[in-house]
């Protein structure tokens, strides 16, 4: 006795060996011999041979037309047997009973099944809406197959442009462009980025760079939302000072500024003037969450994402001529230079003039410092008494000048790159920096004496971090550190400011002490504020090599730091050259430059010689 039976999802064919009420003994076609289920058994017969059954059945099968099938089988459920008799119109022989098992498990969409050799025909709807779909798939499949020969010969569909540059950042994996991409990608040997290139589809490095940051970071675009037209800010009492900032060309959003009186006494008073947009920002309110979402400003060469939007940075903003509200902080210092009482104040302070770093280096810097001689400029007395104001607070910090390094300045116009050297720790950045860290270091202590709730940068054993706990800041030797002084550009600072107005009030904080809101804010803010930075330095390495292309620069000489990781020695770029692993560390080598990627953001530099060993160096810096 022979068998149709099923296993595993298939039909086979075997013979029979034994047999129990349960189970059974089958010997396979192959020869090999199973324990099946009785229930698995669907048919028995006695003749032709299993092999001559199976190989009739299949070419039977292939006969069958499944919607002819379908409108003979009626509305009603079924035996595959009770219907092979039907469509062949007398007992079927085993091999067309297995013919029309065949083909009914064949047709899902047609019959659904209701038990082993049991079905039920689709009803209409439902078989017309299958083979809708079953179409939808077929043409889905020859449209993919269409794109992935277009792109395979390196040629653009139409269907691309509005995707990129999305589909190479952040795709939707399951689409038909998607997947067209993967499948040329794999047959060409690129990746999609390289083979979206080749098809002309990156037509600009620096904006696929910039969209890529976009997308991540900023999913629904740079753009501010429509916003109300901002509020004037509040009247406030008017300070009897002339204050001026130092900054930058660039720079619109203005949050400090400096003032100096000299009093009767011989004591000196400085005003630190920082921006105060905590006025014009209520907590929760549209404009808020967007500066909440956003956290910081971005910065990167030649253009920046403002954390506020324009309005209310005009609003806000320590301009030139201009009466600004300020959150004040007031020192007076002694003529030995000791500071012998503080004051804050909300107040509106006139800015005279916006200094800018750009005309006034060359007036204030360490050449012309107590030179009689040096053309005299504006606000020389002050800048000079706060030159030596700051070197007395760098000293109270446990600190010593830093020796100068070098900071670099990228001019971006169009595809041209400047990038000038500029020196860091001159006396605008010494002045700026040391009343800064004064203000955020006084201001955090302020906070913490009264349990006003707030956010510190501190840093120990190496690492620096955000905390709600007012921690010691190592690197700058303050007790605490809670940045205040830039609450245009910085959430946290923004927060802080709130915090600090309701002391200089005397009313309740914003935010209570163990804030869940401040909690969130310290990790949302490190996450951005990190990611922000990476962004900023990929950025200045595509404009450094960049800048090697557009100068046809083939070599130039770097630094060794350690390893294979080199500093290139009049550009901000640090590499790796495995060719320089072994060279001592501090040792001024020569590199040959090729291969520089724009896309990739790298380059390849080779060892040619050593030009100066570490000591030599070293001698040379000293």
């Amino acid at each position: 006795m022979h068998v149709i039976f099923e296993e595993d999802g298939q039909f086979k064919a075997g013979t029979l060996l034994a047999e129990s009420e349960a189970s059974a003994q089958v010997e396979a076609m192959s020869g090999k011999r199973s324990k099946i289920k009785a229930a698995n058994i669907l048919l028995r017969f006695a003749s032709p041979t299993p092999a001559e059954v199976m190989a009739e059945a299949t070419r039977l099968a292939d006969e069958i037309d499944a919607d002819f099938l379908w409108e003979a089988a009626g509305s009603e459920e079924f035996g595959f047997q009770a219907l092979a008799e039907d469509y062949y119109g007398h007992a079927p022989r085993p091999a067309e009973a297995l013919a029309i098992l065949t083909r009914l498990h064949a047709s899902p969409i047609h019959f659904h099944r209701k038990g082993r050799g049991r079905y039920r025909p689709a009803p209409p709807d439902t078989l017309a809406a299958a083979k809708a779909g079953l179409e939808k798939k077929r043409l889905a499949a020859e449209r993919q197959a269409q794109l992935a020969a277009e792109l395979s010969a390196f040629r653009l569909p139409e269907a691309y442009r509005a995707l990129l540059p999305r589909i190479l950042i952040a795709p939707d994996r399951n689409t038909l462009e998607y997947k067209a991409l993967e499948a040329a990608a794999a047959a060409t040997g690129l990746t999609p980025l390289r083979l979206m290139e080749r098809c002309g589809a990156i037509p600009s490095t620096l904006e696929f760079h910039r969209a890529a940051f976009v997308i991540e970071h900023f999913p629904h675009g740079t753009d501010f939302p429509p916003l109300a037209e901002p509020a004037d800010p509040p009247e406030l009492p008017r300070a009897d000072v002339r204050a001026f900032s130092m900054d930058d060309a660039a720079t619109t959003e203005i949050d400090d500024a400096l003032s100096v009186t000299w009093l009767a006494s011989g004591n000196v008073r400085v005003g630190i003037h920082i921006a105060a947009p905590a006025l014009g920002i209520a907590p929760d309110s549209d404009l808020d969450r967007i500066a909440r979402e956003r956290l910081s400003t971005v910065y990167f060469p030649g253009d920046k994402i403002t954390m506020l939007p324009e309005a209310i940075i005009h609003h806000y903003t320590l301009g030139e001529t201009h009466d600004c509200p300020s959150l004040s902080l007031y020192v007076e210092v002694t003529p030995e230079l000791r500071i012998v009482g503080t004051e804050t104040r909300l107040e509106e302070v006139h800015i005279a003039d916006n200094l800018r770093h750009e005309t006034l280096e060359k007036l204030f810097n360490e050449d012309t410092l107590g030179d009689p001689h040096t053309v005299d400029y504006p606000y020389r007395r002050e800048l000079e008494w706060l030159w030596a104001f700051a070197g007395a607070l760098t000293a109270g910090r446990g600190k010593t000048a830093e020796a100068e390094r070098v900071d670099y300045t990228f001019k971006v116009d169009g595809e041209h790159v400047e990038i000038t050297p500029r020196r860091r720790g001159s006396p605008i950045d010494r002045v700026v920096s040391e009343l800064m860290i004064l203000a955020n270091a006084h201001w955090g202590g302020w906070l913490a004496e009264h349990r006003v709730a707030a956010i510190y940068r501190a840093q120990g054993g190496g690492r620096t971090r955000m905390t709600t706990a007012p921690d010691p800041h190592q690197g700058l030797g303050v007790d605490q550190y809670a940045w205040s002084s830039s609450p245009l550009r910085r959430y946290v600072d923004l927060v802080n400011q709130r915090q600090l107005i309701s002391l200089v009030r005397g009313v309740e904080p914003v935010y209570p002490q163990r804030s869940e809101a401040l909690f969130a804010i310290v990790r949302d803010f490190e996450l951005a504020y990190d990611a922000y930075n990476a962004f900023q330095r990929r950025m200045e390495n595509y404009w450094v090599l960049r800048w090697l292309v557009q100068e046809n620069v083939s070599e130039l000489t770097a630094t060794v730091i350690r390893d294979d990781l080199v500093r290139f020695d009049t550009l901000p770029m640090v590499t790796r050259v495995a060719s320089v692993a072994g060279i001592a560390p501090g040792s001024q080598v020569r590199l040959a430059i090729s291969n520089i990627d724009l896309l990739d953001i790298s380059l390849h530099a080779e060892y040619l010689e050593t030009v100066a060993g570490a000591a030599d160096t070293l001698a040379a810096l000293s």
